[in-house]
């Protein structure tokens, strides 16, 4: 009996005239050679933003990080030399209870300091091109007839007030409330506070409570230090004269210059960010005047709770938020999506169950609940 031979024909192919021999193949001799594998690449390897990352991605700052090594290098000085120089002379002469209050301030402010510094302050995730070119279907759906673009805006309602959504050319999507793109860092963060040159990162949902906590302990340090070296200075002149003490502390004759040209600008920005915790509002909002003070006003906060308490607990002991950008995960291999069908797009004039206008209104206020 003959050996038949099979092979599959692809559906819309003609088949082989009858009578014609159909040839197999050729086998193969050996086995191929299959080539190096790839790594699996990590999320922050290619990460669009102007970001640098540590520690297999678990670290991150911004790019241009120079002056947070300033500020790093400025706190470590000054205490350094004020546990060397002085602390030495305030626990003998005085009480053991300066150095130890010391390091705690210390040790709390580089924490605090580290925490706001390497951490994801909040950032988006920038839409996918299926996501993209699905969103400008829908923003195309909104326009005309006449040659004038639909508008890259959308109005939602929180506690009774008007807010109006921004569309981002960057990021390819509408911004949640409160979100911002940072110039600086490029990249879309909730609830932005600003960008912040002397901790290396932008200052924002995930990371404000950290900071506001630096900048109060680092006034509380920078004080403490200014007075302890004052003491010391004083102390020693009675014994050994004014200019003589100059002349055998130059450390702390330099702590006091350093701590006396820093301690009124810590204190004035503490004071500032603690106006905006009990007001709950942003540095951002605050400096483009987005809301009004009066009660009552159009354009009044929706997002303060009208109590002060309420919003420094609102604004610092909050729940903690995850990450969304997911920095040290693998890269999938981007899988094409079908497109969605005209009908499924929802219009904005038509009258739909799940328009994009509710789909928005409901995501705002889960960003600000």
């Amino acid at each position: 009996m003959k050996d038949c031979e099979y092979r599959q024909i692809p559906p819309g192919v003609a088949g082989p005239a009858p009578g014609t021999v159909v040839s197999s193949p050729p086998l193969s001799t050996g086995p191929e050679r299959a080539g190096p594998a790839r790594r699996p690449r990590r999320k922050w390897e290619v990460f669009p933003g102007r970001n640098r990352f540590y520690c297999g991605g678990r670290l991150m700052l911004a790019r241009h990080s120079g002056v947070f090594a300033l500020t790093l290098g400025l706190i470590l000085a000054t205490s350094g030399l004020f546990f060397a120089f002085d602390c030495p002379f305030l626990a003998s002469h005085l009480t053991l209870a300066i150095p130890i209050i010391a390091a705690i301030l210390f040790f709390f402010v580089i924490s605090c300091l580290l925490q706001t510094s390497f951490r994801d302050p909040g950032i988006l995730p920038r839409a996918t091109p299926s996501e993209a070119a699905d969103l400008e279907k829908r923003i195309d759906s909104m326009g005309t007839s006449t040659y004038r673009p639909p508008a890259r805006t959308m109005e939602v309602v929180i506690n009774k007030y008007v807010v109006k959504l921004k569309y981002c050319y960057t990021c390819k999507m509408f911004r949640p409330p409160r979100t911002s793109h940072c110039s600086v860092c490029d990249n879309c963060v909730e609830r932005f506070d600003h960008h912040c040159p002397w901790v290396g990162n932008c200052v924002g949902k995930r990371n404000y409570r950290y900071f506001y906590a630096f900048i109060l302990s680092l006034s509380f340090l920078t004080a403490f230090i200014f007075a302890c070296v004052v003491t010391h200075l004083t102390l020693r002149s009675q014994r050994d004269g004014f200019l003589a003490t100059l002349k055998t502390t130059p450390a702390s004759v330099l702590e006091l210059v350093i701590c006396f040209f820093s301690v009124w600008s810590i204190l004035g920005l503490s004071g500032f960010h603690t106006y905006l915790v009990a007001s709950n509002l942003t540095t951002n909002e605050d400096i483009k005047g987005s809301w009004s003070n009066k009660r009552g006003s159009e354009f009044a906060n929706p997002y303060s709770h009208k109590s002060i308490l309420t919003n420094c607990c609102a604004v610092l002991c909050g729940p903690f938020h995850p990450s969304l950008i997911d920095r040290r995960g693998f890269i999938q291999p981007d899988v094409g999506t079908p497109a969605s069908p005209k009908s499924e797009i929802p219009s904005f004039g038509a009258k739909t169950d799940t328009s994009m206008e509710d789909a928005c209104q409901d995501f705002a206020i889960s960003c600000t609940a």
